[in-house]
């Protein structure tokens, strides 16, 4: 697949500021396929993907998203070449020390989803220290979904339901909802792979049973403001259902 370059800036996005939606979350697909057409390493297409998300964070407020949701790093991943999974905890730390001030700036609060078991001890201290630096910002929340899977959160969320000994009766969609690592957050109404891929990678598949889903066939390194704009115009488009008919759903 070759993947498009980003287009100029549009001089105003064209959006219906009833149909943008309060979360969007995005598999940030495809930096090793960039970095094989360069010729260049996988790890260079992971730096690059790094680099590209300040971009999209930016748009995001521009475009007046609430919630940005990243996957940045999966329970998966860890079964990746060594090499690749040291550099990749490498350039995390390095977005980290880069980063954060910028996001404050930016008026955003991080937020982590995930298990931090096996993670690096200055990374959990830095995570740590970057929620609680940001925690009063209001105008985007940045979910960053690292050592993730959307499996493991429901087995995680079940184990605490069973802990806690709440009664199999008592036991709702609302109270499961609760106890998943997003129970402050909304549920994604948009979800954005990028690539081209038409899977769902145990991403948030609790919380994406009503999402809407689009696969822009661009590699995330090249994913832009036009891109997202892009996306957030065919979100526009969409009549959301919610399992009801036609014209019967709000929101």
């Amino acid at each position: 697949m070759k993947s498009k370059t980003a287009a100029p800036p549009s001089p105003a996005p064209a959006l219906d500021p009833a149909a943008i939606p309060q979360h969007v979350a995005i598999i940030m697909d495809g930096n090793g396929r960039w970095a094989k057409a360069r010729g260049l390493p996988r790890l260079a297409g992971h730096k690059a993907g790094t680099e590209n998300l300040r971009r999209v964070i930016e748009a995001c407020v521009e475009f007046g998203v609430k919630v940005l949701t990243i996957y940045a790093f999966s329970t998966e991943n860890w079964g990746r070449p060594e090499d690749e999974v040291s550099g990749l905890m490498n350039l995390f730390d390095d977005v980290f020390d880069r980063e954060l001030a910028e996001l404050n700036r930016q008026g955003a609060r991080l937020v982590h989803i995930g298990r931090l078991d096996g993670v690096r001890p200055n990374m959990v201290e830095k995570i740590r220290k970057g929620e609680a630096a940001t925690r009063d910002n209001q105008r985007l929340t940045l979910c960053v979904a690292f050592n993730y899977g959307g499996r493991d959160e429901i087995v995680h969320a079940i184990q605490r339901i069973l802990a806690d000994g709440i009664a199999p009766e008592d036991v709702t969609d609302e109270l499961v909802s609760r106890y998943m690592y997003t129970a402050d957050l909304p549920d994604p109404d948009l979800i954005i792979r990028t690539s081209g891929e038409l899977r769902t990678s145990n991403f948030l598949i609790w919380q994406a049973a009503y999402a809407e889903w689009v696969f822009p066939e661009v590699y995330w390194p090249d994913f832009g403001r036009e891109q997202l704009l892009e996306a957030l115009q065919e979100y526009g488009r969409r009549e959301r259902r919610f399992g009801g008919v036609p014209g019967a759903a709000s929101g």
